[in-house]
């Protein structure tokens, strides 16, 4: 179903792939991000927020940010910073992360596969931010971090990869500063491209995995595009974007737990009481990483505890009110608690799952909160029944990885 293309992706110099590589920029303080600009010429995020480097550009207009940003990308280019594939290719991507290893089809696919709902989604999107990387996009012609899309696996595809990654070098290859190992294959063979495209047309259905922001951005700035071309003819770069398959057998979907700074206006006997109105509660010796669907670790008052929420408390048919997240919130956070809305309370704060229980316990007891939540992570088959129904994952409900990085590989159009 879905309509992919290759494209000739920019690729940074092999001698200079683990200086241009970089994390998104929201992942560094600005602090963060500005020594490492300063100490590094080659980091794409020279190409993403010039004010790192460039003070006299704070403050001022847009126009003048996104003109450095072409400036910057044209030396990038002309230094051999970036280095352009000279055939059209689709890639073969490799990501090592300690034990886990994921692969997909790093690749273009049409915007009108998102407008028209071919490409299922499970979470809203801000119409602020969609804007801001919209305009970012469409005033620089930079797509360097693709959206994340799951399918149930096809053995075509399956196939294909693994012959790459056995027979051929990689083009990419390198070890980020944070340990984990990446690479890249590049099929630009015309059978092959053809064998891909041909099974990613094939395949029914296709889920947004993370990077709804991203792929709305550049549904919008497509449709800006094609509004101010009058020989628009719906094949330009400028209709696509930058997407990693990795189907479901490859995506790894995390938890992400909560901490709650106080009970609000209760005591502690009210507190445990009112819990056992929804939820078995049963003390537990070790800290409790949950093991399974509808077990709710909590960190209380000196203590763990399992949370089982009683079986009125939710439906197997309904495939957002049984997420843990959604029971957690609608039967303890916001009747008991008063949290009613965790994307604007400053009463919560949560960490993806690959922060140890051992750290959030260690948060509580240093008086920073005084509660703390462990929970089971969706399946991705959860999140798809989601999407299904056109449904919404509640607010902070998974961390889905990979996260890629930025610089990678690029898509650049005018």
């Amino acid at each position: 179903m879905p309509r992919i293309k290759p494209f000739c992706a920019l690729k940074p110099a092999v001698h200079l792939q683990s200086l241009v590589v970089t994390r998104p920029l929201e992942n560094y303080s600005m602090g963060e991000a500005k020594l490492i600009a300063s100490e590094n010429d080659y980091s794409f995020l020279h190409l993403i927020n010039p004010e790192l480097d460039h003070q006299y550009l704070r403050g001022t207009r847009q126009e003048l940010i996104f003109k450095k940003i072409s400036e910057n990308v044209e030396h990038f280019v002309e230094d051999e910073v970036l280095v352009k594939e000279e055939s059209p290719s689709i890639y073969i991507y490799r990501l090592v992360n300690e034990d886990l290893v994921q692969k997909g089809i790093w690749t273009l696919t049409h915007i009108s596969d998102y407008l028209e709902g071919r490409i299922k989604k499970h979470e809203s999107t801000v119409e602020r931010r969609e804007q801001l990387l919209a305009d970012y996009l469409q005033q620089t012609g930079l797509d360097a971090n693709p959206v994340l899309i799951t399918y149930h696996p096809d053995a075509v595809v399956d196939a294909l990869i693994e012959k790459y990654i056995a027979e051929v070098e990689p083009c990419l290859d390198f070890t980020f500063a944070d340990g984990t190992k990446h690479q890249v294959w590049s099929v630009s063979d015309h059978k092959d491209l053809k064998q891909i495209v041909t099974a990613f047309a094939a395949i029914p259905e296709v889920y947004i995995a993370d990077g709804h922001h991203r792929i709305a951005s550049m549904a919008k700035m497509g449709v800006q595009k094609q509004a101010l071309n009058v020989k628009h003819h719906g094949e330009e770069d400028y209709n696509y974007f930058t997407t990693v398959y990795m189907n479901t057998n490859e995506v790894k979907v995390l938890e992400f737990n909560r901490l709650v700074r106080d009970l609000g206006t209760l005591n502690e006997g009210d507190f445990i009481k009112d819990l056992a109105e929804s939820f078995f509660v049963e003390h537990s010796d070790i800290p409790v990483k949950p093991k399974k669907l509808h077990e709710i670790g909590m960190y209380f008052n000196g203590r763990w505890h399992v949370l089982n929420p009683k079986a009125e408390v939710y439906n197997d048919g309904d495939p957002v009110g049984v997420l843990d997240v959604s029971i957690l919130q609608n039967f303890l956070l916001d009747p008991i608690l008063g949290i009613k809305d965790p994307r604007t309370d400053a009463r919560i704060t949560f960490e993806g799952g690959r922060v140890p229980v051992e750290v959030l316990q260690e948060k509580v007891d240093n008086g920073l909160f005084a509660i703390a939540f462990t929970l089971f992570a969706p399946s991705v088959e959860q999140v798809m029944a989601v999407a299904d129904i056109s449904g919404v994952m509640p607010p902070k409900s998974t961390w889905v990885e990979p996260k890629f990085l930025v610089g990678l590989l690029t898509s650049y159009f005018n």
